[in-house]
């Protein structure tokens, strides 16, 4: 049995492992990437099979279990998918599965999905399945101010993902969820997609940032990228360049020659920008009010806050509001 010392070297104090997660900026950014309004789907299709999956503001998740099928987005060549393969649509782009490389396709809305569950359903064809296929949709919280989401591929894959050598076994723990139809394996299947699809991102950003410009290179800088995390973990801190250039490492000027050279605009833009990006969260999911709203992002009043997001997202706050509460409503009218 190892002594003590030993012991300690082989095992680190977990405040140890903390810091060292806290130390590592794509790992405290992908914690801001929020996924909200999740549901997921078993699809045992028949040949001839095909189904449109037009965008309606979520990402979509395929992972093909058992037989094959083909992968169609346009403008770009179809893609065969087999059984182990998945894939994932983060800006949830309009996009075709079918057994066939054209095969016809009827729109995911109008087919017979039946529930099981909170947010689970299931899809089965006529006959005996040539096609076993686990679908998930996601939305994240305002992709369109996430700057990550916006530099993302229109399909990232498992095997372009190559970094995370854990995907394939978790593709299996859903695929034996589908296959078995335990009981509570919709709650299993939920909780195994939001870990595939945050690792696949994550696996996304280390393999193909290496060579990318903007705030891709800014994550792989190490300097630039614990400013980087330190705006998003504490947004209301009064972050002024010769704060962010100490947390940096760096002289007040190399930090922010470095910063806009890297990201293409300057710190303080940064930080404005991320702090719209929660404001939006914090307005319309959990319906702050204005001053709430300020007082956690560091603005000195409500006024001063509604200035800044009306200056930067072109609406006030109040009006993105009921803006969301209409498409809310709109969206759980009946047909």
């Amino acid at each position: 049995m190892p002594d003590a010392s030993l012991q300690a070297q082989l095992s680190p104090p977990v405040s140890d492992l903390h810091r060292a997660m806290d130390e590592d900026p794509l790992s405290r950014i992908l914690r801001d990437l929020r996924i909200v309004g999740v549901s997921y789907g078993c699809c045992r299709l028949s040949a001839p099979w095909g189904v449109n999956f037009p965008k309606d503001g979520t990402a979509r998740l395929h992972f093909i279990i058992e037989g094959a099928c083909w992968l169609r987005v346009e403008g770009q060549e179809p893609m065969r998918l087999d059984a182990g393969d998945a894939v994932l649509l983060p800006k949830g782009t309009t996009h075709c599965l079918s057994d066939t490389e054209h095969g016809r396709t009827t729109c995911i809305s109008d087919m017979p999905v039946r529930p099981i569950g909170d947010r689970v359903y299931r899809l089965d064809g006529p006959a005996a399945a040539t096609a076993v296929i686990a679908c998930c949709n996601v939305r994240f919280r305002e992709p369109c101010l996430n700057p990550l989401l916006e530099l993302m591929p229109v399909v990232v894959s498992v095997a372009g993902a190559r970094s995370d050598p854990t995907l394939p076994a978790l593709l299996a723990a859903m695929a034996d969820e589908v296959l078995d139809q335990k009981i509570g394996a919709a709650t299993v299947l939920s909780r195994l997609a939001d870990v595939v699809i945050t690792r696949l991102i994550r696996a996304w950003v280390r393999d193909g940032g290496r060579e990318a410009e903007g705030w891709m290179a800014a994550i792989h800088d190490p300097k630039i990228g614990r400013a980087l995390a330190a705006i998003h973990q504490d947004p209301a801190n009064d972050w002024s360049i010769e704060a962010l250039a100490r947390t940096a490492g760096l002289s007040r000027s190399m930090f922010a020659e470095r910063f806009t050279r890297v990201l293409g605009l300057s710190p303080a833009r940064y930080v404005a920008r991320w702090r719209m990006y929660l404001a939006s969260a914090l307005l319309v999911e959990q319906g702050l009010s204005i001053a709430e709203v300020s007082g956690r992002l560091g603005y000195e009043s409500g006024p001063a806050f509604s200035r800044a997001f009306k200056r930067h997202l072109g609406v006030s706050p109040g009006a993105m509001r009921l803006r969301a509460v209409g498409a809310s409503a709109e969206m759980s009218a009946p047909a």
